[in-house]
């Protein structure tokens, strides 16, 4: 019997549920890039460069070790979807069998359980074990729950793993250290210069391609300088935990101008397309810690990150799917800006922030957060339009990871399914977190008046706007005090400031 393993654009691993128990010599492994997928959302040019060329050198990794694969490019076949592409490979090799691991996204999935029906063939559709935690395992642990909040499953992940634990206790008495975790920016910083990889023929054959068929896509595709294998995704791996770790916890939250990357360890998109693996690069910071390499605020701020977050962002989506994407708590309908798209804005820290993220796909997170997120909740973006950005501008971006980030954190348009209030902040957590207020246009001291600070005025706005579904909030209580201590004409200057800057920002 010939069995066909089908392998998606982000399971590039040899350790994929798919592959188990394949038959080298009988089996065939099938990838294909198809234009559906490339242009469900106007993905950044520099994203889909990343993954077409990951994809194609993990084909020629399985054909070393023996596998017998088909590859489909993009330029040498019409086929608009996977469906297509699976017909015509099993029409073409007689296939009798289809196995495939789970889908990391709900319309790629809902598509997968259609192929028993379209193919008439034994469809086999395997879990995708490189998480931690099951879709079963998180709504077990989530089942009953009062409020759904990460650390405490995180917890129970540290425990399942055994990552940073004496027996049952947290290693250093406690287990978050995200309080060491918060230093602004200091002078005198020195950030490590990252490795770079040159650019073989398979990549540059990518490169000609993306530039040649998504021209109109968002992004710079050049420089593209990221690692696209699984040898070169360890010794970036191996370069974060020799050189950058140590300082990664301390200034995780830290913004400098001009520094994208700062101690970041970049890794996100190599765990999320599969070339790393999660608990792989855990375990490698956990060591860094044992042999005195790397601090515990570090290490424990980096595992949080992967075992906690990471996982915790997976459940919620496949939790709540698929009405998720439709949440607007706030009922916010404002398209978003033009310079969304640009950068070019007076506003330095978004454009700081965009600036980056068309440069290099990337952008970390608390420039995600509580830049660009906190924006798009005080200016009432609309969620869906929001969830369209962040999902086609970085190349760490997929949905089950993006909408809850986005919908839930970033906007909580979800109305508290996870997050305890909204991630809503002032000027001031801006300036305190980066240097970058010295060099806006606008003064992050004023708090009104056309040279003030927009997000100190649309943050007062935003309470006053959204009263009724949050003053009922415990952690909201004390600034609605505050609001409610303020002076009729304070409040008129914050509604009147708050009406010319959004009236300009519709008409820009």
């Amino acid at each position: 019997m010939t069995t066909l393993r089908f392998i998606l654009g982000d399971q590039l691993s040899t350790d994929l549920s798919a592959l188990n128990d394949a038959d080298k010599k009988n089996d065939i492994v099938l990838m294909c890039e198809v234009w559906g997928e490339a242009t469900y959302v106007r993905h950044h040019k520099k994203k889909i460069a990343f993954i077409f060329s990951a994809m194609r050198h993990f084909a020629e990794d399985l054909k070393s070790k023996g596998y017998s694969v088909v590859y489909k490019r993009l330029d040498e076949h019409d086929d608009a979807d996977f469906t297509t592409a699976l017909k015509r490979v099993i029409q073409h090799h007689s296939i009798e069998k289809l196995i495939a691991t789970e889908a990391s996204e709900y319309r790629v999935l809902e598509m997968q359980k259609s192929w028993s029906d379209k193919f008439d063939i034994d469809v086999e559709l395997r879990g995708d074990d490189r998480f931690l935690s099951t879709k079963q395992d998180f709504e077990k642990w989530a089942d009953g729950r009062k409020e759904l909040r990460m650390e405490y499953f995180y917890r129970e992940m540290r425990k399942k793993t055994g990552l940073l634990m004496n027996g049952e206790e947290p290693e250093g008495g406690k287990w978050n250290y995200d309080k060491e975790n918060r230093e602004p920016p200091k002078d005198g910083l020195r950030f490590p210069d990252r490795p770079d990889w040159s650019v073989d023929s398979i990549t540059r054959d990518v490169l000609k391609l993306v530039e040649k068929r998504f021209d109109s896509h968002f992004g710079d595709l050049k420089p593209f300088e990221y690692p696209v294998t699984r040898r070169q995704a360890t010794h970036y791996l191996n370069w974060f935990i020799e050189n950058a770790l140590e300082d990664f916890g301390t200034h995780q939250d830290a913004m400098v101008q001009d520094e994208a990357l700062m101690y970041h360890s970049h890794l996100s998109a190599l765990i999320n397309v599969g070339l790393l693996g999660a608990l792989e690069c855990c375990e490698a910071a956990e060591k860094a810690y044992q042999e005195g390499n790397a601090p515990l605020n570090a290490v424990e701020g980096f595992i949080r990150q992967i075992i906690g977050w990471r996982e915790f962002i997976r459940g919620i989506y496949w939790m709540k799917m698929p009405d998720y994407e439709s949440s607007n708590e706030f009922n916010a309908k404002r398209d978003l800006p033009e310079w969304f798209w640009s950068g070019k804005t007076h506003m330095n820290c978004l454009n700081q922030a965009i600036s980056e993220t068309k440069q290099n796909a990337y952008a970390h997170h608390i420039q995600r957060l509580m830049v660009i997120g906190n924006f798009s909740l005080l200016a009432g973006l609309d969620p869906k339009q929001v969830q369209e950005w962040f999902l086609l501008v970085y190349h760490d971006a997929y949905e089950w990871v993006e909408m809850p980030n986005v919908v839930g954190m970033a906007l909580y348009a979800d109305g508290g399914v996870f997050a305890s209030k909204p991630y809503a902040s002032s000027g001031s957590y801006i300036n305190k977190m980066s240097d970058y207020c010295g060099q806006c246009s606008y003064s992050v001291t004023k708090k009104n008046g056309p040279k003030a600070c927009p997000y100190n005025y649309l943050y007062w706005n935003f309470l006053v706007e959204n009263r009724e579904l949050l003053s009922k909030n415990q952690r909201m209580g004390m600034m609605y005090s505050s609001l409610d201590r303020m002076s009729d004409d304070k409040k008129d200057a914050i509604r009147d400031d708050s009406k010319r800057f959004l009236k300009a920002l519709d008409e820009a």
